[in-house]
C-alpha cells in the first residue's frame, strides 16, 4: 500500500468553482480522465450532450485502458472546495494528476465563464495520513462535508435531526459516500476496495454512518482535516 494523502484546494478568495450541475460533471469527469499517465486529448466537446443519468465512464471515455497516476479512495465536491483522499501508483503520480486536474478544470471554467486568472487560491493543500486509525475516520468526515450546506453545526454535535442529515447526505451526488453504500453514482472514478476492508463492506459503513456521525471523532483528526 503506497502512502495516503488528504488533499484540499479551494477558490481563490473562497470563491464558488461549481455554479451549476454541469461543472460537478465536469470536475468529476476529469478525475476519471485525467488520471492517465497518457497524455489526454480533449479540449471542449459539447459537454452538454454528456449523459448526466449515467456513470462517469461513458463509452466516449473508454477508448482504452487507462494507466493510473493515482488511486482515488475518496472525493468530495464543495461550491467553493474539493477533498480528495488519494495514493500515487508512480513516482510523484500525485503531483502530476493535481496539475492536470486543477489545470483542465480551470481552462474549462475561465473559458465557460468568460473570465481570466487563477481560480484556485493556491497549490493545493496536502498531509500524510501516517495514522491506521486515521483511515477509518477521514473518508467519514470527507464524505460528511456537504452537511455543512444546510446543517453548519453538525461539527459541534449539534445536529437536532439525525435522519434528516443522513437522507441529505444520501441524496447529495458530488462525493463517492454513495458508491460505497453500494449505490452506483460514479463508481468508476475511485478505487474502493482498500477502504471496503477497512470498513468491514458496504452493509457496515452503511450502518456506521449514524453513529460516527453522533460520536463525532473529528478531535482525533484535526491535523489531517486542512480546513
Amino acid at each position: 500500500m503506497s502512502d495516503i494523502y488528504h488533499i484540499l484546494n479551494r477558490g481563490v478568495d473562497k470563491r464558488k468553482m461549481f455554479l451549476d450541475k454541469q461543472d460537478y460533471f465536469r470536475f468529476i469527469h476529469n478525475l476519471f480522465e485525467l488520471n492517465n499517465q497518457d497524455i489526454v486529448y480533449y479540449t471542449f466537446y459539447d459537454f452538454q450532450r454528456f449523459d448526466k443519468n449515467k456513470d462517469i465512464e461513458c463509452p466516449y471515455i473508454k477508448k482504452k485502458p487507462r494507466k493510473l497516476l493515482v488511486d482515488i479512495y475518496a472525493f468530495c465536491l464543495m461550491p467553493n472546495h474539493y477533498h480528495l483522499l488519494l495514493s500515487p501508483k508512480i513516482e510523484k503520480g500525485i503531483p502530476k494528476f493535481m496539475q492536470k486536474l486543477n489545470m483542465g478544470y480551470s481552462k474549462y471554467f475561465n473559458q465557460k465563464y468568460g473570465r481570466k486568472g487563477t481560480l484556485f487560491e493556491g497549490r493545493y493543500k496536502s498531509i500524510l495520513i501516517k495514522e491506521e486509525a486515521h483511515f477509518y475516520h477521514l473518508p467519514y468526515y470527507i464524505h460528511f462535508n456537504p452537511l455543512d450546506i444546510e446543517f453548519s453545526g453538525w461539527r459541534e454535535r449539534k445536529l437536532k435531526d439525525y435522519n434528516k442529515a443522513l437522507e441529505f447526505l444520501n441524496n447529495y451526488r458530488w462525493s463517492s459516500h454513495l458508491d460505497y453504500l453500494g449505490k452506483k453514482n460514479f463508481p468508476s472514478v475511485t478505487s474502493r476496495e482498500f477502504l471496503l476492508t477497512v470498513f468491514g463492506g458496504e452493509d457496515k459503513y452503511k450502518d456506521s454512518i449514524s453513529g460516527w456521525l453522533k460520536e463525532m471523532a473529528i478531535d482525533g483528526i484535526k491535523e489531517l482535516i486542512l480546513e
